[in-house]
Formats: structure tokens, C-alpha cells, sequence
């Protein structure tokens, strides 16, 4: 069935005088003179091929065929003016979808802190968050499957076509079954782990983490002898406290609280860096205002 075109302006023409009842009231509220609205009215009649009011000297009254338009009209009216609004709201980047992707450690961190600064901020803009490890988040920005990441150590090869800030850096920490004799330290260096057995992430989660945590022991004189490969760190402590073996991790993961575990400095220092990714040819606004986000908040939010 053909739909009738009827102009915007002649629909509010009408729901207002239907609500006045008075051309010249009608026409004042308008912002125009009558005769333009009589003429709107007329030609809104023609379109619907029945008349809308009834005029007399005196009296205007909506026909049977106007109060069977009106609630129509009105429904019209405010969808537009929703539809225009969300429209908005969506082009400002105060509302929409934004999905994000996240190293688990950083849930200890600036996560927490990061979400809700940003939900205080924009409470309309609902927040698609994805745990995976730095190599999936590469993936899914080059996918467009998340629109931005929060990942360790990109590699600069992963660089092209993405664009990387760095929003913190936090030390390693030697993470330790609590009776082995180290734990008796406040600092250990890192060539008296030479003989341990190593708990290391798979190279293909997060090459660059993997990557340093190697170079880290190999400038200190070895090469670690890894017997298991773990994603999770809260699996990582739960096997050190085993005493399966030993791990290097970012100082964040001090929050996992198990009783046979420990965490301590070691030397020389040195810092795992924290970076927030993105499509480089992305223009959303949303993304925008995390970046924002990120870059005010990130520091306090550790």
C-alpha cells in the first residue's frame, strides 16, 4: 500500500491546533501568521481527502476524521523528536555501544577505575567489555569485533594500521611459593631464579610480554627453564603455591591474596608497559572520549 507523504510541518500545524482549537492562538504558539497556517491545515486535508475541522464562526472543532489522526500525529511528532535526540546523543558520543577489550591483569589495576569514571561521565553509552590476552586483542581491533584495547607490551610490528598509547608502566615482582628461601627476601635478583623452574604465558597470548620477560632473564645470565605455560595469573599463583615453580609478573597481581604465595622486588628494576589500542582511522566519538578517559584517569586508578 502507498504510504502518504505528509510534511512534518503540516503535522505539527495540526496537533497544535488541535490542541488550541484557535487559528490565532494556534498561529501565535507557531511562530507564524494564519493565513499560512490555514493553508498548511488545507493542504494536510487534501492529503488525508476528508476534512480534519470543523470551522464555524466562533468554533473550531476537530472532525471525526481529525480525532482519529491526532493520536497518530502525536506519535509521529515524538518518535521524530526521539529519533533525532538518540541520533544525537550517538553522533556526540553520549550514547551507543563502545566494546572494549582487556588483559585480564589489568582488572587489578586501572580497569575498575577507567569504567567507572567513564560511566559517571556518559551513563547512556553502553560498555561491551571482552577479557583476552594482547594477541586476540589484535586481532579483534583488526577485526573491528572491539573498538578499542587495553593490552601489555604491543609489538611494533602489530603497529600498522593501529595506534598505541602508553597510559602507565608498573615493575615486575618474582612471584614465590612462601617457603622457598628467596621469600626470606625483600628483593631478589633476578640471576638467583636461574635454576628455577619457570610458570610463563604462552608466546601467542602476548609476544612482547613474553618476549621482555625472556630478554629480562637473559640479560641477567640465563635462560629460564619453563615447565608449564599459563594464560590466567590467578592460575600462575595458584601454581607457584603448589610449588610447581616460579613466575616474573606485573607488581599488579600483589592483589591476588593466597596464603602460600609471595610477591617480591626484584633487581635490576624493570616495568611492563600498559597501552591503550585503537584503529587508527577511527573517528568515533566514543572512542574519543575513552581515550579521554583513559588519559585523565589511568594514573589514579592503579
Amino acid at each position: 500500500m502507498e504510504r502518504p507523504e505528509l510534511p512534518l510541518a503540516q503535522l505539527h500545524a495540526f496537533v497544535v491546533l488541535a490542541e488550541e482549537l484557535h487559528f490565532g492562538h494556534a498561529a501565535a504558539r507557531l511562530g507564524i501568521a494564519q493565513p499560512p497556517l490555514s493553508q498548511q491545515i488545507r493542504r494536510l486535508e487534501a492529503k488525508v481527502g476528508h476534512a480534519l475541522f470543523v470551522r464555524e464562526p466562533g468554533r473550531v472543532a476537530l472532525t471525526a476524521a481529525g480525532r482519529e489522526l491526532l493520536p497518530a500525529a502525536r506519535r509521529a511528532l515524538t518518535d521524530l523528536a526521539d529519533g533525532l535526540a538518540a541520533a544525537r546523543a550517538v553522533g556526540s558520543g553520549r550514547a551507543g555501544r563502545l566494546r572494549i577489550g582487556f588483559a585480564a591483569s589489568l582488572a587489578l589495576t586501572v580497569l575498575p577505575g577507567l569504567l567507572r569514571a567513564f560511566r559517571e561521565r556518559f551513563p547512556d553509552v553502553h560498555l561491551d567489555i571482552h577479557e583476552m590476552t594482547t594477541a586476540p586483542q589484535i586481532a579483534a581491533l583488526r577485526d573491528k569485533t572491539i573498538d578499542v584495547g587495553l593490552l601489555r607490551e604491543p609489538l611494533a610490528d602489530e603497529e600498522a594500521g593501529l595506534a598505541f598509547k602508553t597510559v602507565l608502566t608498573e615493575p615486575f615482582v618474582a612471584v614465590l611459593p612462601a617457603a622457598h628461601p628467596l621469600a626470606a627476601l625483600r628483593t631478589v635478583r633476578l640471576a638467583r631464579l636461574a635454576d628455577e623452574p619457570f610458570l610463563l604465558l604462552p608466546r601467542a597470548a602476548g609476544p612482547g610480554l613474553h618476549d621482555l620477560i625472556i630478554g629480562l632473564c637473559e640479560a641477567a645470565g640465563f635462560t629460564p627453564r619453563i615447565i608449564q605455560r599459563v594464560v590466567e595469573w590467578q592460575t600462575v599463583c595458584a601454581l607457584v603455591e603448589t610449588g610447581l615453580g616460579v613466575a616474573l609478573a606485573p607488581a599488579s597481581i600483589r592483589r591476588i591474596r593466597l596464603k602460600g604465595v609471595v610477591f617480591r622486588a626484584v633487581e635490576p628494576n624493570a616495568r611492563t608497559r600498559v597501552a591503550v589500542g585503537r584503529r587508527a582511522d577511527d573517528r568515533s566519538p566514543l572512542v574519543a572520549h575513552l581515550l579521554a578517559t583513559v588519559s585523565r584517569d589511568a594514573g589514579s586508578a592503579r
